[in-house]
């Protein structure tokens, strides 16, 4: 249980996420402190009661965090969180699941469409004020997306959107999710992980939105990349390394797949010395698919929810990971 909100001190632990100005219009009576740095949030962690933060936590906090009783966690994700030492810590935490799903969808289709209509290759041509005329070369051209096949790796929030979306453009969208019994999500036939390899033939594009775990940590690996199709390219708004990306770069040059968006890498930032970086047929966005003007607002949204539910003693909590 949390002391009241006269009692409380939130601590807002993001290198560039102003959680701060937002949320100190609503006026909830509740005390908080930022933190920009890993340097900060190790000086002031001790004064916090409730922590919201994603990629500044460290499972070695709690060491240093005697108060601490909450993380909302501000993305969908949490595998950086170790549940075992939250649970013998007594903290509680809840995921952002759902505070970006539209930003993240909407990404992904803009990520499809750029490569479809080759806009990466356009901006170069900008930049080197080339006017490229039109093309004979069906490979060279560019393409719409209509009548394409969309494989969609994992159906909750942001995958069931993006099935939708595609289906708004007149593609065919093949699921692929843990249960099958969760539902199509708009999809015109859903399928389980381990029968990935045997839809994955058919896509023009495998576009990527599922958690990371043990189950799909590598999932698609140099073996389901030689099943898909040479015309076939990959949209990754999941987390990098639900691909092995060694296998991903050598069938890239190999031309065993046309291309790939990525707003997510095995590593982040991306190292300077990777070959996607100046790979041609690969665009790369530096993990921004969620960023939104309502980020802030959404995540607060969720934490006050929280926050209030664990005032009044109650046990649930939305979106609870622990």
């Amino acid at each position: 249980m949390l002391p009241p909100s006269d009692q409380l001190t939130v601590c807002f632990a993001h290198v560039a996420y102003r959680f701060g100005d937002r949320f100190a219009p609503r006026n909830t009576g509740i005390r908080f402190i930022e933190a920009r740095s890993r340097e900060e949030l190790d000086a002031t962690i001790a004064q916090a009661d409730v922590l919201v933060c994603s990629g500044m936590w460290r499972n070695d906090l709690p060491k240093i965090a005697p108060k601490l009783r909450f993380v909302q966690s501000c993305s969908a994700g949490t595998d950086q969180y170790d549940r075992d030492v939250l649970k013998a810590a007594g903290i509680r935490l809840a995921s952002g699941q759902g505070i970006n799903a539209n930003a993240v969808s909407e990404h992904a289709i803009a990520l499809m469409l750029a490569l479809l209509r080759r806009i990466p290759e356009a901006r170069d041509n900008q930049a080197k004020r080339v006017w490229r005329g039109m093309q004979g070369d069906f490979a060279k051209r560019e393409d719409e997306a209509g009548g394409k096949t969309a494989v969609v790796v994992g159906l909750g929030r942001i995958g069931g959107r993006i099935a939708r979306l595609c289906k708004a453009f007149g593609m065919k969208v093949i699921g692929v999710r843990q249960n099958v019994a969760g539902g199509a999500e708009g999809a015109d036939e859903v399928h389980s992980f381990r029968d990935l390899a045997t839809v994955l033939p058919r896509a023009d594009f495998l576009i990527l939105a599922c958690p990371l775990t043990d189950e799909t940590r590598g999932l698609v690996n140099a073996a389901a990349l030689a099943a898909m199709k040479p015309t076939a390219q990959i949209i990754n708004v999941a987390r990098g390394r639900v691909i092995d990306e060694p296998a991903l770069i050598a069938t890239l040059q190999a031309g065993g797949i046309v291309g790939a968006a990525l707003d997510v890498t095995a590593d982040e930032p991306l190292p300077a010395d990777s070959p996607l970086w100046a790979m041609p047929n690969v665009l790369v966005t530096p993990h921004t698919g969620g960023e939104t003007h309502m980020y802030e607002d959404n995540v607060l949204d969720f934490m006050v929810e929280n926050v209030g539910r664990l005032q009044r003693g109650e046990t649930a909590l939305v979106n609870q990971i622990v």
